[in-house]
């Protein structure tokens, strides 16, 4: 097995943080391989660094440890200037090195960007956060409440929703996750299964979105609207809402709303077929913690493919470049290259706790993420948001901004510190892998000295 580690780090970067990046390689890839044998490898201020031709065999390395991911791109910034950079392991399974302009599945980090465009639109007077679904999407006019046990002639027990349970489903309940809708990912009843026995939150619908909208309308929900926090397919329903607002599909509005004007040139929910060589191998867990199962391969990915509908809330390929220019923008408080994307006011409140009692995802949540067992974290709009590092056990300061994607992609970002990590790996679930935790962590001991024990 042979290590592939393509070192990119800016001569201002810290020999601590040199030793993260490190670190971290050695950690998730490296110690699989053979240090004797290397690939080819340059940096991206052009010095080069020998090491031999050869291949790493992959499915090999991946049935060696619970630590395993094929490939990581790390990158941190402080106030807009890139500090530091690395890339380690293979794109595919072929033993391609990981390039840094290699494309992935960033899965629910798409959540924030379809919320940045949909508070666009709020701002320009084309949708209001306190606005009923059902104004939007008659469909959502005559909901059910599940009353959590299945009715002896098939389907879900369950009444009609009515006035006097409380106010109806509105855009913000879509936006913070209070909807009542749920996701397949949770595998915790009857309901959940529904979700994914009909792939209502596949990253590809088989349905367009007329028909999916219809879908979720069909299957009660698991609580009155407004209640608590539930992790749910409420982003892709927003997507849904955007496009029945504005008379085109999601990707359109996505591209025109923050690509374009960002400059997201490898951002989509298709990879174009002159892209396709960039996407990156995908991995899954497999059984007793291996990961030698390809999840989707780069070169014959489902994502070369256009959906009936896209995934507003999981479907997006990136790179680590172009989202670093997303969160860039937020963290200039919506201003990116010159250029206004997004009010000062939208963007702080993405970045502001929206739990409905104002506490934290311990006391007004539920399902299996880890921030709902986690005290002194609370959820924005599209991500988490740190209310208390002390008590999360968790690097970073209050208002500290971070998601995630479920092939273990992340970032975070530090607006007091004008800070911003990003983690690009592909290794599925998100839970497979403690990679974004240990380089966040890894960031703030070496820059800050703030660590704090789990």
């Amino acid at each position: 097995m042979i290590l592939l580690k393509d070192i990119i780090l800016k001569s201002n970067l810290s020999n601590d943080v040199q030793s993260v990046f490190s670190d971290l390689c050695d950690k998730y890839v490296a110690h699989h391989c053979d240090d004797q044998r290397r690939k080819s490898r340059k940096s991206i201020n052009n010095t080069r660094i020998d090491a031999d031709s050869s291949k790493v065999d992959l499915e090999a390395a991946a049935t060696a440890s619970k630590f395993f991911a094929p490939h990581v791109d790390m990158m941190l910034s402080v106030d807009g200037e890139v500090q530091g950079r690395m890339c380690c392991g293979a794109a595919r399974a072929d033993g391609t090195a990981l390039a840094d302009d290699a494309l992935y599945r960033i899965a629910s980090m798409t959540k924030p960007v379809t919320i940045a465009a949909s508070l666009q639109m709020a701002e320009e007077g084309r949708l209001a956060l306190d606005q009923p679904v059902a104004d939007i999407l008659p469909e959502f006019a005559a909901l059910h409440l599940w009353s959590g046990a299945l009715a002896l002639e098939g389907g879900f027990l369950s009444r009609p929703l009515v006035p006097s349970d409380g106010p109806p489903m509105t855009i913000y309940d879509l936006m913070r996750h209070t909807s009542g809708l749920s996701y397949s990912v949770h595998q915790a009843d009857a309901l959940d299964g529904a979700y994914a026995g009909q792939g209502l939150d596949a990253f590809h619908q088989r349905r367009t979105s007329v028909e999916h909208v219809a879908a979720l309308a069909a299957l009660p929900l698991r609580f009155v609207p407004g209640q608590r926090f539930h992790y749910s397919a409420s982003i892709d329903l927003l997507g849904a809402v955007m496009e029945r607002i504005e008379g085109r599909r999601i990707e359109e509005i996505l591209s025109r709303r923050i690509f374009a004007p960002l400059g997201m040139e490898d951002s989509f929910f298709t990879v174009p077929p002159e892209k396709l060589g960039r996407l990156t191998d995908a991995w899954m867990l497999g059984e007793g913690g291996s990961a030698s199962t390809l999840y989707d391969r780069g070169g014959r990915s489902r994502w070369r493919f256009t959906p009936k509908s896209a995934s507003a809330g999981g479907g997006l390929i990136s790179s680590t470049q172009d989202y670093h220019q997303f969160l860039l923008m937020l963290m200039n408080d919506g201003i990116y290259a010159g250029a206004r994307i997004l009010s000062p006011e939208s963007v702080a409140l993405m970045l502001r706790n929206h739990l409905p009692s104002g506490g934290d995802l311990t006391q007004e949540g539920d399902g299996p993420l880890s921030e709902t067992r986690r005290p002194g974290i609370g959820m924005g709009l599209g991500g988490a948001i740190v209310l208390d590092a002390e008590k999360a056990g968790l690097p970073g300061g209050q208002g500290c901004y971070y998601w995630g994607g479920l092939l273990s992609t992340g970032f975070f970002m530090d607006k007091a510190r004008k800070m911003i990590g990003l983690v690009m790996t592909q290794m599925m679930p998100s839970g497979a892998t403690s990679l974004r935790e240990d380089f966040r962590r890894g960031v703030y001991q070496a820059l800050l000295g703030d660590i704090r024990k789990a």
